[in-house]
């Protein structure tokens, strides 16, 4: 019982011991003067130290200077001090065992990391993440209840859903009359219009629904209370999902809006994790499916993801989305990392972001009606309408592609041409019959025809052939009747 009684307070003695290192050492850390620093410091004023205190931390030595009037230095040097006296901390104190040591070293490591780690429960951010989910699901829930409402009772009075278009109206009038024969006498002014009302008080006079029974108008109500409970929550969890949002990133909140950047945080993981992240990740964040399969079939790749429901990319053209949500993304990136890494809770970053990207915008919106040439800067002129009552005829020429030619030859020239050529051709016929052609100033003479050679040419060759000739003649013969060959060839 002694012994660990002993133990006891042994270990009472240690905790007691932690407390205070941790005390102080939360307190070097924040850079401030702990009660046991400063009595030891005060010591050595008292003493008139003339002498530079070594300091690890540079903070700490601008507290001390300006508390206790003591000169400090802070170097490379001095941080070598420090790691040495760690190092060889164990034989500079005296008194204590190795194993106590081991255990306040422990002690104290936890603390501190308990320390680091702790952050103030404003910004948690997985009460971002699952607020997010949950309003998701409540919205498909809302839906889903909604339509089974509105199926269910237009079985009893269908003409009431093309009346009233709004969900959370028509269930809270179908919870406070249930049948439509109690339309007549009913109030719902507090609900509908008058306009409104009178119509649906008309379309329950000559409905063509079926009748139902009271246990089916209960179970409706009861749907319909579900509904409207369902809807008050949401609006509820909207409003602490956007508090939640301005208290843990507002600079997000400002650039983008509290749904997508809670949608960013909650696809992210976290918002220290979505600080990791580069502006070209952030902009494709909630797309990777699509981009996956852009790679793998060497197609465009998408252009925007999550960011695309932001109220900037919306409010910009279909030609312009590309840039501007990537402009987006970038200036996201930086308040994410503000906002993670930051000390700072003002949102003047992101309303400084958003206005750059709202000058951009305005600037891609205008670059038609600026003027092309010059610098740019200055609007196109433009002149005064004024209201001219001529007549402006269509020039079909500037349609046609071919060349132009400038003098066009008319149908009656045409003609006439034509007629000049055939009365030259025919004079020409008779002048050859006559044998009076003439051609550059020189009478033509008439061709042979080739029967008339073809002829001459067969009664040559009977002669030869009668007539007894030497060897050499018929061969001087056969020279002159090529030579008449080849004349009466060129000839022709």
């Amino acid at each position: 019982m002694r012994k660990s009684f002993k133990k006891l307070t042994v270990c009472g003695k240690n905790l007691k011991l932690l407390k205070k290192q941790t005390k102080s050492s939360t307190a070097l850390v924040e850079g401030k003067l702990s009660k046991n620093l400063k009595k030891i410091l005060k010591k050595i004023v008292a003493k008139d130290a003339h002498e530079q205190l070594a300091v690890a931390d540079a903070k700490l030595g601008g507290v001390i200077k300006e508390k206790l009037n003591l000169s400090c230095i802070h170097s490379p040097m001095v941080t070598e001090l420090m790691r040495g006296i760690r190092s060889q901390i164990e034989g500079l104190i005296a008194g204590l065992p190795s194993r106590e040591m081991a255990a306040m070293c422990l002690g104290l490591a936890h603390s501190l990391s308990r320390y680091k780690l702790k952050f103030s429960p404003d910004k948690v951010d997985t009460m971002i993440i699952q607020a997010i989910s949950l309003l998701d699901d409540l919205d498909k829930e809302l839906n889903n209840y909604i339509m089974r409402c509105r199926e269910w009772y237009g079985w009893h009075f269908p003409e009431l859903g093309k009346i009233i278009t709004d969900n959370l109206t028509y269930c809270k009038c179908v919870r406070k009359v249930g049948d439509r024969s109690n339309f007549a006498s009913s109030d719902v002014s507090d609900i509908l219009p008058e306009e409104i009302e009178e119509d649906v008080k008309a379309a329950a006079e000559i409905s063509m629904g079926t009748e139902v029974s009271e246990e089916d108008i209960n179970n409706i109500i009861h749907l319909c209370d579900q509904v409207i409970e369902i809807s008050e929550y949401r609006t509820q969890l909207y409003d602490y999902l956007k508090n939640r949002m301005m208290a843990i990133a507002p600079n997000l909140t400002v650039m983008v809006g509290e749904l997508v950047g809670a949608r960013l945080i909650a696809h992210a993981g976290s918002l220290l994790n979505l600080a990791k992240h580069p502006a070209s990740t952030v902009q494709l964040l909630g797309a990777e499916k699509a981009l996956f399969r852009a790679l793998k079939t060497k197609r465009d790749t998408p252009k925007f993801g999550l960011i695309y429901h932001a109220s900037l990319v919306g409010q910009s053209n279909t030609k312009n989305k590309g840039k501007i949500s990537r402009m987006l993304a970038a200036k996201t990136a930086l308040t994410i990392r503000y906002d993670a890494l930051g000390e700072n809770t003002s949102a003047e970053m992101g309303a400084e972001n958003r206005l750059k990207v709202e000058t951009r915008l305005r600037l891609l919106e205008e670059r038609g009606i600026r003027r092309i040439s010059g610098t740019g800067k200055a609007l196109a002129k433009t002149d005064k309408y004024q209201n001219k009552s001529e007549v402006k005829v269509f020039d079909p020429s500037g349609d046609s592609t071919l060349p132009v030619v400038s003098k066009k030859r008319k149908i009656q020239e045409v003609d006439e041409q034509d007629t000049e050529v055939a009365v030259k051709a025919k004079k020409f016929k008779a002048e050859m019959k006559e044998g009076t052609a003439v051609e550059d100033g020189e009478p033509v003479k008439k061709k042979k025809k080739k029967k008339d050679k073809e002829k001459q040419a067969e009664e040559e060759m009977v002669l030869s052939e009668e007539l007894p000739t030497s060897p050499i003649i018929e061969n001087t013969e056969k020279k002159k009747k090529k030579k008449k060959k080849m004349k009466d060839e060129g000839e022709d």
